[in-house]
C-alpha cells in the first residue's frame, strides 16, 4: 500500500463505497476539525479508469468535508490542501467493499439493512462467512443474522431501516414464508387491525405456540414440521400436537427407567404447575428421595433428582419413616418381566388373528384411521399454489360425491360431522380401541364403506395406485369432469392445443386455424364443447391425459399420468386377465388356514 497526497480534483467516490450514490453524508461532526487541522487519517483509494485519477473506497465523509473546506478557501483566494491517500490495488472489488464497510463501521454505524446489502455483495464476490466475520470483528452468528434479512420482502426491510419495526419483529419475520409476510404486511397497512410484533409474532407464525427443537427428549428428525430460525439460534416445531405426543412418550419412558433404577417415586409436574426448589430439600435415593420431572408449556423438561418436601425432611430428622402417599406400591413384576409377558401375548394374538380375518380387517382399518407409533397414515393434502386449480378441485363433481359419502362414514363412526377427514388421527391408544370396537358394531357392508373412504383419503394424487384403480374400476372421467377456465388457462403448448382442436372440432378446423392465437383456438374448443356459435355440441369429451388409460398428444413424453400407466402395464403379468374385459371373472384363492376356525364375535 502506497501513501500519497492527491489533489481533490483527481478524486471521486467509488461505486464500491457503501455510501456511493447516496445524498451527501452528514459531516458536521468532523468539519470543524478538518477546517482547523485538515484531514489527518488517509482515505483509501485505488486507481480509476481515467488516467491519473483515483476513486475513494473508504473515507467518503472525510472527502466531502475536505471539499467543503476547499470551496471556502477558494472563495477567500487560498489554495486547497491535497488529500492524504493510501493507494490500494485496483484488482479486487471484495477488498474495496471490505475497506469501505470497515471504515464506516468504525466511524459511523451503518444500519443492518445497509450491512446486509454490503455483505451480500461480498458473498457474491466469493467471501466466506468466516472470512467476513474475521475481517469485521463480528461473530459468525452476527453475520448470519444480517444475511438472514435477505429472506424478507424488500418492503419489510425498508420498514426496518426506517425504524418502523424493531429487531425482534424482523428476526421472527425471517422465519415467515412469503405468503405469511404478505399477510403480516396487510395487517400492518390496516389501521384498524391488530399487528403481531415481537414475541407475539412468533406465536402468530406458529399457530399459538412455538416449541424449540432443543427441548425435545426424542430424536427431532422423527417428527415432521420443523422450521429453522434463519438467525441460526434455534429450530422450532410447527406441529405442537406431534411434538407433545412424542415428548410425553419420551417422558413416560424416562419415568419408567428412573423407577427401575430404584427411586422411590417419580412425580411429573404438569405445565400448569411449577417445581419450586425452596419448598423441598435434597434427599438421596436410599432415604426416600424422589425425582420431580418439571414439564413446561414451552416444551422444556427439567429433572430434579433426590428431593422430598420440607415437612418430610423434618419428620426424617426425628427418626420417623417417610410415608408420603406418593410412593406407588412395588410393582408385581419387573419391567423386563413385563416385556416378556407382552411379547408372548403379542405372538399368541397375532398367530390366532390369522384365523379371524374379520377381526384383522377391522383392526387394520382402526389403525389406518387413528394411527399408532407403528402406523403413520396421512390424508392426501390435495395442495396447489394455483388458486384457479384449487377452486376447480373444490367444486368438481368427484369431490362433491366423495365428501357426501365421507360425511356418512363420519356419522357411522360417531365422529363429528365437522371433521375434515376420517383419517389423520394422533395415534392415541384409547382412540384406536374405541374405533376398533365401534367397527365391530357395524355390518361388513358398512365396514367396506369406511374402507373406501379411508383409502380414498390416503391414496396419493398422481401415483400409479390412482392409475391402477382407475383402470380396474373402469372410471369414466366424463362423468366427473368438464373443461373449465382453469383447464384452458393451463394449456400452454401450441402443438398440443392444435391436436385438441382437431380432436374436438376436426382436422379441417385445426388446419384452418393453425396460425391463430392460442386464445382463439381455446375459444373454438370451448364453443364446440358447449355447442355455441352454431357449432355442433361435443358430448363427454375428456383430454387424452385424463382418460383411463391415458395417452399423450405428442411423442415428446413428460406426461405424468402416461408414465404411471406404463408402470401399471409393466406390473401386469403376461397371462393376467384384463379386468376391463366384461367376460373376465377374477377368482381369489382362499387358503384353509385363513378360514374362520372359531365363531366370529358377531355370532357370539
Amino acid at each position: 500500500m502506497e501513501l500519497q497526497f492527491i489533489e481533490l480534483g483527481k478524486l471521486s467516490v467509488s461505486k464500491a463505497n457503501m455510501r456511493y450514490a447516496k445524498k451527501a453524508p452528514d459531516v458536521t461532526d468532523i468539519l470543524p476539525t478538518v477546517r482547523k487541522r485538515g484531514v489527518i487519517v488517509p482515505v483509501l483509494v485505488r486507481p480509476n479508469c481515467v488516467p491519473d485519477s483515483f476513486e475513494i473506497v473508504a473515507g467518503a465523509r472525510r472527502f466531502h468535508a475536505a471539499s467543503i473546506v476547499a470551496e471556502e478557501r477558494r472563495a477567500e483566494g487560498q489554495e486547497a490542501d491535497p488529500m492524504p491517500c493510501a493507494i490500494l490495488s485496483d484488482s479486487d472489488d471484495a477488498d474495496a467493499i471490505e475497506a469501505s464497510l470497515i471504515e464506516n463501521i468504525a466511524r459511523l454505524d451503518a444500519d443492518e439493512v445497509t450491512r446486509w446489502e454490503t455483505f451480500t455483495r461480498l458473498v457474491k464476490e466469493g467471501r466466506e462467512i468466516a472470512d467476513i466475520s474475521t475481517t469485521f470483528g463480528i461473530p459468525e452468528l452476527g453475520v448470519k443474522r444480517i444475511l438472514a434479512l435477505g429472506n424478507l420482502m424488500p418492503r419489510i426491510r425498508t420498514l426496518y431501516r426506517d425504524g418502523e419495526i424493531d429487531g425482534t419483529t424482523v428476526r421472527h419475520l425471517t422465519m415467515a414464508s412469503k405468503s405469511q409476510q404478505r399477510a403480516w404486511l396487510a395487517l400492518h397497512d390496516d389501521p384498524e387491525a391488530w399487528v403481531p410484533t415481537g414475541h407475539q409474532l412468533k406465536a402468530w407464525l406458529f399457530g399459538g405456540q412455538s416449541i424449540p427443537v432443543k427441548h425435545a427428549l426424542f430424536d427431532p428428525d422423527s417428527v415432521t414440521g420443523i422450521v429453522a430460525d434463519l438467525f441460526g439460534e434455534d429450530r422450532y416445531f410447527s406441529d405442537a400436537d406431534a411434538f407433545w405426543t412424542a415428548q410425553n412418550d419420551a417422558i413416560a419412558a424416562r419415568r419408567d427407567a428412573l423407577l427401575e433404577a430404584g427411586w422411590s417415586d417419580v412425580v411429573i409436574v404438569p405445565p400448569g404447575d411449577h417445581f419450586s426448589s425452596w419448598e423441598y430439600e435434597k434427599a438421596p435415593k436410599r432415604k426416600g428421595g424422589r425425582v420431580y420431572i418439571n414439564v413446561r408449556a414451552s416444551g422444556e423438561v427439567t429433572f430434579h433428582e433426590g428431593y422430598v418436601t420440607r415437612k418430610e425432611a423434618r419428620r426424617f430428622e426425628k427418626g420417623e419413616a417417610l410415608n408420603t402417599g406418593h410412593k406407588p406400591p412395588r410393582p408385581e413384576v419387573t419391567s423386563t418381566m413385563q416385556t416378556y409377558i407382552d411379547l408372548h401375548r403379542h405372538a399368541a394374538v397375532r398367530a390366532a388373528l390369522t384365523c379371524h380375518p374379520k377381526v384383522a380387517l377391522r383392526l387394520m382399518v382402526a389403525h389406518a384411521i387413528v394411527g399408532s407409533h407403528l402406523w403413520t397414515v396421512r390424508p392426501e393434502p390435495q395442495t396447489t399454489r394455483n388458486d384457479a386449480v384449487r377452486e376447480s378441485i373444490e367444486t368438481c363433481r368427484g369431490e362433491a360425491d366423495f365428501d357426501e359419502k365421507r360425511r356418512a362414514v363420519l356419522a357411522l363412526l360417531d365422529f363429528s360431522a365437522e371433521e375434515p377427514t376420517v383419517t389423520g388421527g394422533n395415534g392415541d391408544g384409547f382412540g384406536l380401541v374405541s374405533v376398533f370396537l365401534r367397527l365391530f358394531e357395524l355390518p361388513d357392508r358398512a365396514v367396506m364403506d369406511v374402507i373406501a373412504i379411508v383409502i380414498g383419503e390416503t391414496m396419493a394424487a398422481g401415483s400409479a395406485a390412482v392409475e391402477a384403480v382407475g383402470q380396474e374400476i373402469g372410471v369414466d372421467m366424463a362423468r366427473y369432469w368438464q373443461a373449465d377456465d382453469a383447464f384452458f388457462g393451463l394449456i400452454r403448448d401450441r402443438e398440443v392445443l392444435t391436436r385438441i382442436v382437431a380432436e374436438v372440432a376436426g382436422e379441417t378446423v385445426a388446419s384452418a386455424n393453425a396460425g391463430e392465437k392460442a386464445k382463439t383456438m381455446k375459444r373454438i374448443v370451448a364453443d364446440q364443447l358447449a355447442g355455441a356459435e352454431g357449432r355442433a355440441k361435443v358430448e363427454n369429451w375428456v383430454p387424452k391425459w385424463m382418460a383411463f388409460p391415458p395417452s399423450a398428444y405428442t411423442a415428446r413424453g413428460g406426461v405424468g399420468t402416461v408414465e404411471q400407466a406404463g408402470r401399471v402395464a409393466a406390473a401386469r403379468t403376461p397371462d393376467e386377465p384384463d379386468p376391463s374385459d366384461p367376460g373376465t371373472v377374477l377368482a381369489l384363492p382362499a387358503p384353509e388356514h385363513f378360514a374362520e376356525s372359531q365363531p366370529e364375535r358377531e355370532a357370539a
